[in-house]
Order: structure tokens, then sequence, then C-alpha cells
């Protein structure tokens, strides 16, 4: 397991932030959309909504989870597949038990659990439990996450509105003077920008971002718990190799032809 700044994330934010101030400043200047109250509107009601609908300690942990989006962590799914293969091909021909020596130099937690597991002589059933438990309890700390984000990203347009709808009725009563109502309105309509831009460049990706990784790294535990369950059974390498690549796409899978 690597973990690697994720490229595609950090050029979504900032090269959409960048287009957009670039499109502001040549169009007339960046001071006409910094305006105090809109900001305090916009960000302190969306926060205020979100504590409302989740716990103060999920919400302070949103960062951890901006951290884990930003900095992937990456799984070479050819890479475990070859380790689950040579876990198969030892425990063939030496039983299962050969395997603990192997144990100390896996740095993936699932698969150390796992073949723990299996080494302990854990009913197969139980085992298969026992994991996807654990894959059940990681789907729904990622599901938690995702549903802050998409809490922001529905908050925040909510706001901008709200804070539009406070610069209209100001607006409209100082209508008696007509060269207000055109600055009046520029700042009113500007908190429905601020919400929009968070929404849409920030929280929704995020939250779609994350929902994208839950699901590769759900799919490559289930491969694991399948190669566990294969080699405790005792499988034929070469079946627990081809059983293992129908979880990779098609240009993934490259055979490396296991023994018997």
């Amino acid at each position: 397991m690597k973990k690697a700044l994720d490229i595609a994330t950090l050029i979504g934010i900032f090269g959409g932030s960048l287009l957009i101030l670039v499109s502001i400043m040549v169009g007339g200047g960046l001071g006409g959309f910094i305006n105090i109250p809109s900001i305090l509107i916009v960000v302190g009601g969306t926060i205020s909504a979100v504590l409302v609908q989740y716990p103060l300690g999920d919400v302070l942990g949103l960062m951890g989870v901006v951290r884990q989006t930003i900095m992937q962590t990456t799984a070479d799914p050819q890479e475990i597949v070859k380790l689950i293969v040579k876990f198969a091909e030892e425990a063939r021909k030496e039983g299962l038990l050969v395997l603990e020596k192997y144990i100390k130099e896996i740095d993936d937690d699932f698969i150390k659990g796992g073949l723990q597991l299996a080494i302990d002589g854990t009913e197969p059933e139980l085992l298969r439990d026992i994991l996807e438990t654990e894959v059940a309890n990681l789907e729904e700390r990622h599901r938690k996450g995702q549903g802050i984000f998409e809490a922001f990203g529905t908050a925040a347009p909510a706001f901008g509105m709200i804070g539009t709808l406070i610069g209209l009725v100001m607006m409209l009563r100082t209508m008696k003077d007509p060269s207000s109502i055109g600055p009046s309105m520029a700042v009113a309509l500007i908190t429905t920008f601020y919400g929009a831009v968070l929404s849409n460049l920030i929280f929704l990706p995020l939250a779609g971002k994350l929902k994208e990784r839950t699901k590769s790294e759900v799919l490559i535990r289930e491969m694991i718990i399948e190669g566990i369950l294969a080699i405790q059974s005792g499988d034929n390498p070469r079946i627990v190799e081809q059983k293992l690549m129908t979880f990779l796409p098609p240009k993934l899978r490259k055979t490396e032809g296991g023994g018997e």
C-alpha cells in the first residue's frame, strides 16, 4: 500500500478556481466579488446546517477525510493477486501453518488479519462473516464522510439563495434611490455565486471522489476475501489466480501461471 497525492483532485479544484478567478479579473476586477457579509452567510450558515445534521466530532473529523481524499492510498490489485497466489502455492505444498512466517511482512492489515484467521483454523463461513463485516464497517465510515460532504454541497447553494433574498429585501427597502438598485442587486447575487462555487467545485466533487474510492477499496477487499477462502480450502494456485482475475478489468488480467 502506497500513499500518493491525487493529482486529478488537486488539478480539478485549483484549476477550476484559477479559471473562475481569471474570468472575474478579465471581466472587471476581483473587488466587486468580495463581500464579507455574503461570505459569513454562506460559510457560517452552511456549517451551522451541517452541525444540526451530524455530531460535532464527525464534522471536526472531516479534515481527516479530506486528507484521505487528496492523499490517495494506492493498492496495486495485480500485486495483491501475485501475493495471494504465492501464499496459495506455499500452503498447497506445506500446509497453512507455513504462512505464519509471512504474517509480519504483510503491510495490509486486512490481508494479515484474514490470513491469521485462516491459519488459526476458523471455519470458512465464520471467516467470511468476520471479513465481510469489516468491509461493511469500512463502507459505513466512508458513507458518513460522503454524507457530510453532500450535506455541505446541499446547504451551500441554499444559504447562497438565503443571502440573495436578504440582499433583495434590503434593496427593495431603498427603492427611492434608483442609483443604489444596481450595486445592491450585484451584492445580493454574490451570495448565490459563493454557494454555487463551493457546492459544485468542492463539496459535491469530493463526495463523488470518496464514493469512487470506496467502490475500488471494497472491490479489492472482496477479492482478498475470495483469495483467502480459496487458500484455506486448498485450491490449485492456478484456479486461485483465475478466480481473482475476474475481479480485475480485462486490461489488467495478466496471468502468471501458478504452480501445483
